[in-house]
């Protein structure tokens, strides 16, 4: 069956099919900024367009898609690191770069065609700045900046629905003019193409018609789809926390400079909680791979524990989640291993089906669990690697073993629940700050509690 997938623009679920007469499918998805370790929330994202990257292969062939994910390694977060390290930009760029790249493999992504960097298509970005001024999209204010008229553009707010009343809150139009292309902005106005230089950008900028600057946060995306993949693309992908203002905007410069529709499909997963909350540092509930892996935890775990909720629906992460795959996992490799070459029976189609099927994970690994009950007798090892190609789990990578507990942590463990359900709060606190100096950690449920080694 073709692989159906919700169409964020037309609230609808379309087939997806290559629009060039080529017959490559065109595909590009937001990257991360490096500035930073990506945390699980944002792999959430990419775990779902590797998913969809797989899946998109296995319906056209591996030649005839063109995968494009983008790096922003200049805007204002990255400066702002820079200038704290006392580093130049690219270095620090370049480092986090290589720590996304490596996250990425022990989550067995498959690498995108083209990756480009942001500070690699500065041309690109002042070609297509140029053009959106000469055609009266764009104008330049007095500190050399060039803003997006979003009044030029009539279908400002298809994708996002957002209230005219709400696009005209804070714009430059009314006096408030944007300066930040920081990841947090909210409002739909008027919006920075290219920056006017700043003392703080220290010596990151690159000259232009308006003078010494950089590009904005939006612009890039739409350069760099044009130079890789063309005017129009088939799929734009990202998390639903990019849909506004950072999808809205590249339509719209994007489709004023070229004319013509700029993604004929958009799709969004949605945001990741951690113990039914959202991630924050100051919860301390915001895990990287690598503390994740200090735990004790494997990338295999955390990819399955990614794929067990519907992407378009929040998903709640638990480290419990995690023991959870590690046991799926295990008997995944127990049911591949007793899998014979002669066998010619396909049951994992309906699986299949259900990830063809708007990305349907829950419902692929279940229908898989009902498989693996049956026993693998006749079942076909080619039809299981297939399935398991589509859903990137490698069943190779070495069983982690979780951190033993030492006694006298457990003895403390069973303390302080003990306190807690008494309402003795004293007692609890003081025994997970007890816990706490011996280096462990007190995750509470509805049902009991875990133990965890303290996040470094």
């Amino acid at each position: 069956m073709p692989i159906r997938l919700f169409d964020s623009l037309s609230r609808d679920y379309r087939e997806l099919r290559p629009a060039q007469p080529d017959g490559v499918y065109r595909f590009y998805n937001c990257g991360p900024t490096v500035y930073a370790a990506a945390h699980i929330g944002n792999f959430r994202t990419f775990v779902v367009n590797d998913l969809l990257r797989r899946l998109l292969e296995l319906e056209f062939g591996p030649d005839n898609v063109r995968h494009v994910r983008n790096l922003t390694d200049v805007d204002d977060k990255t400066i702002r690191r820079a200038r704290e390290e006392g580093r130049p930009l690219a270095t620090v760029t370049q480092e986090w770069t290589a720590k996304f790249h490596a996250d990425c493999a022990a989550l067995n992504f498959l690498r995108p065609h083209v990756e480009p960097t942001a500070t690699g298509h500065i041309p690109e970005q002042i070609d297509m700045i140029a053009a959106l001024e000469r055609r009266g999209h764009a104008y330049r204010t007095e500190d050399g900046s060039v803003y997006f008229k979003v009044a030029s553009f009539p279908g400002y707010g298809a994708l996002s629905r957002v209230k005219e009343r709400e696009l005209r809150t804070g714009s430059a139009l009314s006096g408030k003019p944007q300066t930040h292309d920081a990841d947090e902005k909210e409002d739909g106005s008027d919006f920075a193409l290219w920056k006017g230089y700043k003392a703080d950008d220290g010596d990151t900028f690159w000259p232009s018609p308006w003078g010494r600057g950089r590009p904005g946060w939006h612009i890039e995306c739409s350069a760099m789809s044009k130079k890789h993949l063309g005017d129009t693309i088939d799929l734009h992908t990202g998390g639903v926390d990019l849909l506004f203002p950072h999808h809205e905007n590249e339509i719209a410069q994007s489709q004023c400079c070229n004319g013509t529709t700029f993604a004929h499909h958009w799709y969004h997963s949605e945001h990741l909680l951690v113990d039914g909350k959202k991630m924050s540092k100051s919860l301390g509930n915001l895990y990287t791979l690598d503390q994740l892996r200090e735990m004790g935890h494997s990338p295999a775990a955390l990819r399955y524990a990614l794929l067990a909720g519907h992407p378009r629906k929040q998903l709640n992460f638990t480290l419990d989640s995690l023991h959870a795959a590690d046991k799926a996992l295990a008997q995944l490799r127990a049911f591949r291993a007793a899998l014979t070459s002669s066998g010619t029976t396909d049951p994992f189609a309906p699986a299949l089906a259900a990830l063809q099927d708007d990305l349907n994970t829950p419902h692929a690994l279940g229908l898989l669990f009902t498989t693996l009950h049956a026993g693998p007798f006749g079942v076909s090892s080619a039809a299981f690697d297939r399935l398991l190609f589509a859903l990137g789990l490698d069943l190779t990578e070495p069983v982690k073993t979780a951190t033993p507990t030492p006694p006298e942590v457990t003895v403390l463990g069973e303390q302080r629940w003990a306190a807690k359900t008494a309402k003795n709060w004293a007692e609890a606190d003081r025994l997970r700050g007890a816990l706490a100096a011996l280096g462990w950690s007190m995750l509470d449920r509805k049902d009991g509690y875990s133990l965890e080694p303290a996040k470094k």
